[in-house]
Parts: C-alpha cells; sequence; structure tokens
C-alpha cells in the first residue's frame, strides 16, 4: 500500500501535496524514533515530580474562584508544553539541518511542490509529532489519576492548535537563522514560556505582571487544554484559539515567503 502511494500522482490540493513532505518524514524517523522519543521525557518527569511528592505539599489552589488539586492544574500546563516541545523541536533545527546542510528542499521545489507546501507540509510534520507527545501526555495523566473529568479528551485537539501555531513561529524564524549558535536563542525563549506562563501558578499570582504573562503564546495554549480538562466551556476559549490561529497564520506566511527567497537566493 505505501509503495502504491510512493508511486500515486498528487491529488489536486495543497494539502495533498504537503503531504509528501509528512511522509518523507515518517519513513525518515521510523529508523530513528529514539529522537521522537527524547523530546516527551522532559515535561513528564515534572509530571511525576508533582504527582509523586510535590503536589501533595500544596494540596489545592484556588482559580476563578474554584478549588482545584494542584496536580490536576498543572498537568494540562505540561500537556501543553509537551505539545510545544514536540513542534519546537522538529520545526527548528531540523529544519534548518535541511535548509542549509542536505539541501533537501532546493531538490523538493523541482517538483509541483511550491514553497508553502513544502513549509505546509513540514509544519504538518511538525504538528502530527506533537500531536504524539500530547496523547502519550494524556494517556499518563490518566494513568497517575491526574483527570477529573473526561472532557479532558478534548484536550488533544487543543494540543493540535498548538503544535500548528507553534511549528509555524518555529518554521518561520528557523528562516532568519545563520548558524548552529543562533539556536541557543530557542531554549532561552522556550523555558522561560515554560516556567512563567501559568504553568506552575495561576495567573492571580503574578499580579501586576499578568499582563506580560497573557502575551506568552503558551499561557494561550496551557489555559486552553486546562480549560479542556476542567470541563470550562468559558468565552475566554474564543481569545485563546484566536491567538493561537493568527500565529499559525502569521507563521506559515512568513515560513513559505521566506523559503521561497532563501532558495531563489
Amino acid at each position: 500500500m505505501n509503495a502504491l502511494v510512493r508511486v500515486m500522482p498528487a491529488l489536486p490540493g495543497t494539502l495533498r501535496r504537503s503531504s509528501r513532505m509528512v511522509e518523507r518524514s515518517v519513513m525518515v524517523y521510523r529508523r530513528t524514533w529514539m529522537i521522537i522519543v527524547s523530546g516527551f521525557f522532559e515535561p513528564l518527569f515534572y509530571l511525576l515530580s508533582i504527582r509523586i511528592g510535590f503536589g501533595a505539599l500544596i494540596g489545592e489552589v484556588t482559580v476563578d474562584g474554584s478549588l482545584i488539586d494542584y496536580a490536576e492544574f498543572v498537568a494540562p500546563a505540561l500537556m501543553a508544553s509537551a505539545a510545544m516541545n514536540g513542534a519546537v523541536y522538529d520545526s527548528t533545527m531540523n529544519i534548518f539541518y535541511k535548509l542549509k546542510h542536505a539541501k533537501l528542499y532546493e531538490t523538493v521545489l523541482a517538483t509541483p511542490l511550491s514553497p508553502t507546501e513544502v513549509a505546509a507540509g513540514e509544519i504538518l510534520w511538525a504538528l502530527t509529532r506533537g500531536l504524539l507527545y500530547s496523547i502519550a501526555f494524556l494517556i499518563c495523566i490518566v494513568a497517575l489519576g491526574m483527570a477529573s473529568s473526561g472532557w479532558i479528551l478534548l484536550a488533544v485537539p487543543a494540543c493540535v492548535l498548538i503544535g500548528f501555531a507553534f511549528a509555524a513561529m518555529g518554521m518561520a524564524v528557523t528562516t532568519y537563522m545563520r548558524g548552529w549558535s543562533d539556536f541557543e536563542f530557542i531554549p532561552a525563549a522556550t523555558l522561560p514560556m515554560f516556567l512563567f506562563s501559568a504553568t506552575f501558578y495561576p495567573i492571580s499570582s503574578y499580579g501586576g505582571w499578568a499582563w506580560a504573562v497573557q502575551i506568552s503564546p503558551l499561557y494561550h495554549g496551557a489555559a486552553l487544554v486546562r480549560a479542556a480538562a476542567l470541563g470550562d466551556a468559558s468565552w475566554g476559549i474564543v481569545g485563546h484559539v484566536t491567538y493561537l490561529v493568527v500565529m499559525a497564520g502569521v507563521g506559515l506566511a512568513i515560513a513559505g515567503r521566506r523559503l521561497g527567497t532563501l532558495l531563489r537566493a
């Protein structure tokens, strides 16, 4: 079946052509699967530390006037972080290697794929990696007894949106990278987001700095996943979704344009 798919001409439409890039990534990573698995462990270790020991010291936290077990408060944010990590890892250094060293995209653009379709395909794969992290993380949350509502299943599509937004912006940023040393800026951006996006503390804990926290895209992702996990169907969800959709659209537009410019240079 896989061989048949490879020899068939691509169907009309950007998504179908972009899926060729996803197919290539699947073929590559099935031999180097440990690279994918490795990025999942950091937020998982945080989750275990909170569930086993740290969460018991805190007990419950107050969120919008309601008391929530601390472990259940943090778990959705860590799930959002897992989706972010999966998307960022694949849309930065991996893309840079293909662009600057393997010269993969110069070959790909000899096919009917356009730069925007190539960018969309790579972002789709990074999103897929983030989705795999999210599903595995959800299984761990349920197994550890940190899910009190069946609504937590809606956290998976929320993580898909998070992965899309971070993958698109990650690829856009990567097109401006000059060398491997520039990638020091990636953890310099993602680590503060991980620590200060209402991941471990309610937004009210930041006092007058709450507005700065709300600028972080991970804050909106964590809030969206947390709302799904707690079954909170408030209008605030619309704002979180809008933020991430706009971020994804801007990232995709920049990545497609920059990729075309770089490959024509």
